[in-house]
């Protein structure tokens, strides 16, 4: 297993702690006989997330289909694992800066 594929592992994991509810589906999504539903299932999501302006459809699921995608596609795993730890960075940065103003300010 290359740097790049451990890297992207980690993040599933680091995923899967932060959103317990995710654990069971991410699992799943990911074992290779899973391939036949997951891969339509990520151009899917993509493609709905590309269309994020219309009703039902949403912005989350772009990241969630490019996440998916990654898992077939090598070329996609390190920019999408340097996303998501971005992603968990300003999201970590958020909630602290929230839980500051909510305990000095309210």
């Amino acid at each position: 297993m290359t740097r790049r594929e451990r890297r992207f592992q980690r993040q599933f994991h680091a995923l899967e702690r932060l959103i317990p509810a995710l654990r069971g589906p991410m699992t799943h999504l990911r074992r290779d006989s899973w391939f036949p539903i997951r891969f339509p299932l990520a151009v899917i999501l993509t493609a709905g997330g590309l269309l994020w302006f219309l009703p039902v459809l949403g912005i989350w699921m772009l990241p969630a289909g490019l996440l998916l995608l990654a898992v077939d596609l090598p070329l996609l795993r390190g920019p999408i694992s340097v996303l998501v730890i971005r992603g968990r960075r300003t999201a970590k940065r958020w909630l602290r800066r929230w839980r500051d103003w909510r305990r000095n300010g309210a």
